[in-house]
């Protein structure tokens, strides 16, 4: 099994456990994505990246207790605490984008359903397109914490669902640079390397395989990326973060409308 020494693996038992009991015989399988897996977890950088699968749709009474169960463990993790869907196995094979979600839940919306438990509940539902990449994490990298195995559980991502969602992701890129340029760097350079080589990269190694793959001029913006992700304080070039991004996000939007017309 798959162990990462600075994961709080005590709030990702206590995740499972809660969520096995409230959510009992309608459980599928718990699975971790993300930093978590892919070796570069980072207690001060990093968020636990959980998808839960279950078979029916859940009460709002269900959420709730799920919620309360959730939002007192993120109280006690590290980083960017915890992110989290609810899905039906229905949508996860064969794989349905927009995937249809029950709940979700990232640190930002803490006080969101604190204030105002019933009305998140009834509005925290829908489709996100995020899931696609979510998935495909799972099934090239993911984690089985608990329930049927992910072979079982999840088709294949079409590559062009997994592609729309990491558009979704960094349509936005050149103006998102400028206020959260560590990870916008990184994103951008393993969003390439899965158009590319067809790589699913963690960070850290998209700004490992950028530094290798992109033109040289940026290597000191990636290295300092990296550094960031790291712990380490740096100082960015702004002007030079933009041009990167605008290069990259031109070369990437010529590339899904090449495979669009293919």
């Amino acid at each position: 099994m798959y162990k990462n020494e600075q994961l709080p693996e005590k709030i990702v038992e206590e995740f499972v456990s809660g969520s096995k009991s409230i959510l009992g015989e309608n459980l599928v399988g718990i699975y971790l994505h993300g930093s978590s897996v892919m070796g570069c977890y980072n207690p001060m950088k990093s968020d636990l990246d959980f998808l839960v699968v279950v078979n029916d749709t859940v009460t709002d009474e269900t959420k709730r207790a799920f919620m309360d169960m959730v939002v007192s463990l993120n109280d006690k993790t590290p980083g960017k605490g915890i992110e989290m869907s609810i899905v039906r196995r229905e949508a996860c094979d064969p794989f349905v984008h927009p995937m249809p979600f029950e709940l979700h839940f990232s640190k930002g919306h803490v006080k969101w359903y604190k204030d105002d438990p019933t009305g998140y509940i009834s509005t925290m539902k829908g489709t996100d397109r995020d899931l696609a990449a979510h998935c495909t994490i799972i099934r090239a990298r993911g984690r089985c914490l608990k329930g049927c195995p992910i072979d079982e559980v999840f088709g294949e991502v079409p590559e062009r669902d997994y592609a729309d969602a990491l558009w979704y992701d960094i349509e936005e890129a050149p103006e998102d640079i400028l206020e959260d340029t560590m990870y916008i760097t990184l994103n951008l350079a393993r969003v390439m390397a899965w158009l590319r080589e067809r790589k699913v990269l963690s960070k850290q190694e998209g700004g490992e395989w950028g530094l290798s793959n992109l033109p040289e001029e940026y290597r000191p913006l990636i290295d300092a990326a990296l550094c960031e992700y790291k712990g380490e304080s740096v100082q960015y070039d702004l002007a030079l973060a933009k041009k990167y991004a605008e290069e990259l996000v031109e070369e990437m939007k010529e590339a899904w409308k090449k495979e669009l017309e293919d």
